[in-house]
């Protein structure tokens, strides 16, 4: 079946689907970040070095500053921090990299800790001083609470000794060179007062000036990252002394009392990496932000690149071949529901209590997993799409193919994610589930309530297996016990996943009036959904709650939504709501793409002089 591709649109379709993507009553904090990256100064830049582009991150970063009415209010608000990540992230992903350090990591951190206003931060408001975050390191990463970075209490001096014991205890990879202007990091360290342990904390440390370390502070640039130049470090200290204020969070008795419980020790350490969870939600936004761009590119590329039909019949766009079309509409259902997951977790986290806080943040962390995970496949199928014009940098995917790497494992591996959200789903039963009655096989594929409540058997065929080995397992050895039914937990979660972007996409769907905008979305659903029913058909066949007659009917149904959804690609990504500037600093997102690579003084251009009327 061929799609007919379709450029226009009502714009109330448009601009609903807009809605369903941005959020309908929160547009106001997108529309901001359109305007700023639509400025000159985040114009692409042609033929610039890496050292180069660093440099003009931290402009920008400055000139970000400078549009904002309070840096202090951008750092208190997930919601803006998410938004900022969304919109950036496809502009500029050092800037989004530094930008998000700087202001959730850094400031965010420093204003938890300081609710009463005490500490005077305006230069870093100010940028007078740059932010970053040292916790991670070289031997300690996502066990961070065994980190051996210590900071210890002098009495005499009413201070602390901050010091690096051995190479593996070095911070490793915080933005800590000189490159931008001078740097204070926020170091976890070990708190050790009158020889006992109290455990991980916070410490306020200037480490640069605009040109170099300051004394006691050791930095060391990192081999380049593939993908985007960040100024990753190295970064140690040698018994550096600073002041008792530089402890963030001190609850003592003013007499230099630092004792704590275990209690105590555990709960300023969580308090002390805080910020990672509204760090999770911006690297899903910024996944999110990256796959749409680069979907709208190969969308809008694959329409005005033309092809020779076979045995030389009319040329037609290579988004006219079910080959080349069929993965960016299975694309663009991913896409909507990665976006729609990621508005569904921030809504939780946004509104949840402390009971139902451990609830939120296992979704926000399954969400980000999954989500940039998502925007990988996305990303990559879509540079595919586009030949080798996307390997180039001048045509904006090939650092966003490299940039979704490090949201992968930013803020928390996806796998370590994945298993705590699999060691804690595994025996709860979960309370968000929407509905628990039987599944069974009358149902119909075209129904979406059907299709969701598949999801949700997938879901419990993975973890009632995981169950299943870790209770057959060896019960002396509980590593082993785990390892017998993690991999079948691992595949729970990413079904969780699935089953909360379906919910998702049902809600969103729900809130839309009868019309074109609700066809589109509803077709977006379902292709979503029959792909990932397409997927576990083998298993939800053999559990009796798909007949072999639906099995069989599946890849027609899916070709079905395909086509349907090309049909409508040029308006679903018209949706995305791209300035028109940052398309247009993509070459192949226009249609005169191969100006980009024409020869003022190529051969065709002498020809034309010579043939010119006049011409000598």
């Amino acid at each position: 079946m061929t799609a007919t591709l379709t450029n226009t649109a009502p714009s109330s379709t448009t601009d609903q689907l807009t809605g369903v993507l941005l959020g309908a009553g929160h547009r106001r904090e997108h529309k901001f970040w359109q305007r700023l990256i639509s400025t000159e100064p985040f114009r692409r830049p042609a033929g610039v070095t890496p050292e180069e582009r660093l440099s003009l991150a931290y402009e920008r970063l400055r000139i970000l500053n400078r549009s904002l009415d309070s840096g202090a209010r951008l750092a208190a608000d997930p919601r803006a921090l998410a938004a900022l990540h969304e919109w950036l992230g496809p502009v500029d992903p050092t800037l989004t990299t530094v930008a998000g350090i700087h202001y959730n990591l850094f400031l965010g951190s420093l204003l938890d800790h300081d609710a009463v206003g005490r500490r005077d931060l305006s230069d870093h408001l100010a940028m007078r001083r740059i932010g970053t975050y040292l916790c991670t390191e070289v031997a300690h990463g996502n066990d961070a609470a065994s980190m051996e970075t210590t900071a210890t209490y002098d009495r005499a001096r009413d201070g602390f000794v901050l010091h690096t014991p051995n190479s593996g205890a070095q911070k490793f990879m915080p933005n800590t060179s000189p490159t931008g202007g001078p740097k204070s990091g926020l170091v976890a360290a070990r708190l050790l007062a009158d020889g006992e342990d109290h455990g991980i904390r916070l410490f306020l440390v200037p480490l640069t000036d605009e040109a170099r370390a300051l004394p006691g502070v050791r930095v060391r640039r990192l081999p380049a990252r593939m993908g985007s130049p960040v100024d990753h470090c190295l970064t140690s200290f040698d018994q550096l002394f600073v002041e008792r204020d530089a402890l963030l969070g001190a609850q003592d008795d003013g007499q230099g009392d630092l004792s704590s419980t275990r209690a105590d020790r555990r709960r300023r350490f969580l308090t002390s990496i805080g910020r990672v969870i509204p760090g999770r939600i911006s690297m899903s936004a910024c996944a999110a932000g990256s796959a749409r761009a680069t979907l709208a590119v190969a969308v809008r590329y694959g329409g005005h690149r033309m092809i020779s039909g076979a045995r030389g019949t009319r040329t037609v766009p290579v988004n006219a071949h079910r080959t080349h079309h069929g993965p960016l509409a299975s694309a663009l259902a991913t896409v909507f529901a990665m976006t729609l997951l990621h508005r569904r977790a921030l809504d939780r986290w946004e509104v949840c209590t402390e009971e139902d806080r451990p609830a939120a943040e296992r979704l926000v962390a399954v969400a980000k997993a999954w989500i940039t995970w998502q925007a990988r496949d996305v990303i990559v199928q879509c540079r595919e799409r586009c030949g080798a014009q996307a390997l180039l940098e001048n045509n904006g995917m090939a650092e966003l193919v490299t940039g979704v790497e490090g949201a992968i494992t930013a803020e928390g591996d996806n796998i370590a994610l994945y298993t705590k959200a699999a060691a804690e789903l595994l025996f709860a039963a979960d309370p968000d589930r929407w509905d628990t009655r039987p599944v069974g096989t009358a149902g119909d594929l075209a129904d979406p309530y059907f299709l969701g409540r598949l999801s949700a058997a997938v879901e419990d065929i993975w973890f009632s297996r995981a169950r299943e080995r870790v209770l057959s397992a060896s019960h002396d050895d509980e590593l082993a016990r785990w390892n017998a039914g993690s991999g079948a937990a691992l595949r729970g979660v990413e079904a969780h996943a699935y089953r909360q972007a379906a919910e998702a996409f049902a809600q969103a769907r729900a809130g839309l009036p009868e019309g074109a905008a609700r066809e589109r979305l509803a077709e977006l659903e379902r292709l979503f959904a029959l792909e990932w029913v397409a997927r576990n058909s083998g298993d939800l066949l053999a559990a009796g709650l798909l007949s072999a007659d639906q099995v069989t009917l599946l890849p027609d149904a899916v070709e079905e939504l395909i086509a349907a959804v090309a049909a409508h690609a040029p308006l679903l990504v018209e949706s995305f709501a791209l300035p028109a500037e940052l398309l247009a600093d993509w070459p192949i997102a226009g249609p005169g793409y191969a100006d980009a690579y024409d020869d003022p003084d190529g051969p065709w251009r002498a020809g034309a002089a010579l043939a010119s009327p006049g011409t000598a």
